[in-house]
């Protein structure tokens, strides 16, 4: 935990003294192609300078797992992940999805998101604003590594993330929490 005053459990509470926290999360599968697009982006993000309250995960195919971090409190979630849409290969977009509709757009990898939200909820925490960094895959195959397409993608997510989410922070609604 980075801080801040937890409660007898370790979590600490959404907008407590650190101000407002954002968990990145890379979700995929690295050994099926382009469903490693997440991973690769937040690892890659994890070494860059991040704006003030921002950490990364790995998450990869463990729902679970993100379920029991955002228990930590956060005031939102960014999930990276390789997403089919009806979009050119290597296309890169971020949009606010509405979290019990994440089950349709992100379950390349065996979890659907929206339950692990409902999890964390059903957990004790109150579910962050969510918002989805998004590629289009050009290859779902058995192997790990990236199309060249895709890799160029992951390049454009690493420089895009660390800008939308300084400038979304400065649009104070923007940053409310949101509930289902």
């Amino acid at each position: 935990m980075n801080g801040g005053s937890a409660d007898e459990t370790g979590h600490r509470p959404p907008g407590d003294d650190q101000g407002r926290r954002v968990l990145v999360a890379g979700l995929g599968n690295i050994f099926a192609g382009d469903d490693g697009f997440g991973v690769e982006a937040v690892q890659r993000l994890a070494r860059r300078p991040l704006p003030p309250g921002v950490e990364t995960a790995d998450i990869g195919v463990r729902g679970v797992h993100l379920a029991y971090q955002l228990l930590d409190g956060y005031d939102a979630l960014v999930l990276v992940d390789a997403v089919g849409k009806d979009a050119p290969a290597g296309t890169v977009f971020v949009i606010e999805p509405d979290p019990r509709e994440l089950a349709s757009d992100l379950d390349a990898h065996g979890f659907d998101p929206a339950s692990v939200l409902e999890l964390a909820r059903t957990l004790g925490t109150t579910i962050p604003r969510v918002l989805l960094v998004g590629c289009v895959p050009a290859v779902i195959d058995q192997g790990p590594g990236l199309s060249p397409t895709v890799e160029r993608a992951v390049e454009e997510a690493v420089r895009l993330i660390p800008t939308f989410l300084a400038s979304t922070r400065q649009e104070e609604d923007a940053w409310s929490p949101a509930s289902f």
